[in-house]
């Protein structure tokens, strides 16, 4: 009669645990698209909203400590028009920390970030998702890190003409006029390398992915991606390239989508998948590469579904306790949920 009583105690014990180290923790998110859908909708992303998975009074309530900001646009948007809607959405981020100086503040290195997270403010940083949006300029590159880049993702879905995409390269290959880097973008690696901004694999294909190995000087990201291993998914990384990235000194970043954890997800069906699938993708690559080189990558605002129980930012404390179920260490918990990310911006941009 005294069992039950008991469980419900140490329960409660592990919870506030739980809670306790995730307070602790520096968590940073490695992409969130609800910057697109904040300059569409014109919603305040500063008041709590009942639709969407983020808002800046959710993420102070998941412990979320600086988010990285995707810019994207689709390729629909060509040359003389993608640049433009990158900048529209810079701007619509800077419009919101003018209007929010006590709540979040852009930062461009793992020292501001640390300065602002001690300040209790979120930090915001940017990340360029889609090579295509700077429009084969090398001078776009210059001009997107002048205004906060910490990272340019290569490709989207669809190749550049200097570098092919895992969708294309799964889909299209034959007609493709040229696979992986060719020499701009090359050239546009190094430039990376040069001004401090992190290379992104995610979207990539896989000769593109080596050939960026091949050329940078830096630890690389993939920013939101799973493994093929559990999810056979063109999206998702092999063994071998995960095993690469550590090699590298790099980072990846688990997306939470449904789509890249569950090989069963239907889209049309949208049957979300348990939390514990994100926490078996994660503890996979933990175990294959390391906790040094594992981090999260949501993907909020950026798809349809997301796994039970991770309805948005303010969830982010289920990850902590799934993971101390698992008996991580609170070193490794701490790894995971953004030091490893600081470390890395840090071997990229110098501080």
């Amino acid at each position: 009669m005294f069992l039950l009583p008991l469980f419900l105690t140490l329960q409660l014990s592990a919870q506030k645990n739980a809670r306790k180290i995730h307070e602790k923790a520096l968590v940073i998110d490695a992409h969130n698209d609800v910057l697109l859908n904040q300059m569409v909708s014109g919603v305040d992303l500063s008041k709590r909203l009942t639709t969407g998975y983020f808002d800046l009074v959710r993420a102070k309530e998941g412990g979320l400590d600086a988010q990285i900001f995707s810019i994207w646009c689709g390729d629909d948007y060509g040359k003389g028009r993608a640049f433009a809607l990158a900048n529209r959405q810079i701007d619509s981020l800077y419009a919101l920390i003018n209007r929010n100086p006590d709540k979040i503040v852009l930062v461009r290195n793992s020292i501001d970030l640390k300065k602002v997270v001690a300040q209790n403010k979120m930090a915001a940083l940017i990340g360029v998702e889609g090579g295509h949006m700077i429009e084969d300029r090398l001078d776009y590159i210059d001009s997107l890190a002048k205004r906060g880049m910490c990272y340019l993702t290569l490709t989207w879905n669809h190749s550049t003409s200097w570098s092919t995409s895992a969708y294309d390269e799964t889909f299209k290959r034959d007609s493709l006029p040229h696979l992986g880097l060719n020499p701009l973008g090359k050239q546009i690696v190094k430039r990376l390398n040069k001004l401090g901004v992190m290379v992104d694999v995610s979207h990539v294909g896989e000769r593109t992915f080596y050939d960026v190995l091949a050329t940078t000087s830096k630890p690389i990201i993939a920013s939101h991606s799973s493994v093929y291993a559990i999810a056979a998914h063109q999206r998702n990384l092999k063994d071998e390239q995960l095993i690469a990235i550590a090699k590298n000194g790099g980072v990846v970043f688990a997306n939470f989508y449904s789509g890249f954890l569950d090989p069963t997800y239907k889209e049309s069906e949208q049957v979300r998948p348990p939390l514990s699938l994100l926490i078996k993708h994660i503890d996979y690559m933990v175990k294959l590469i390391g906790a040094d080189h594992v981090g999260i990558g949501a993907d909020f605002e950026g798809a349809e579904s997301f796994p039970l129980g991770l309805d948005g930012v303010e969830d982010y404390p289920k990850i902590t306790a799934a993971l101390l179920d698992l008996d991580y260490s609170e070193k490794d918990i701490n790894k995971i949920m953004g030091e490893n990310l600081l470390r890395v911006l840090k071997a990229n941009a110098g501080k």
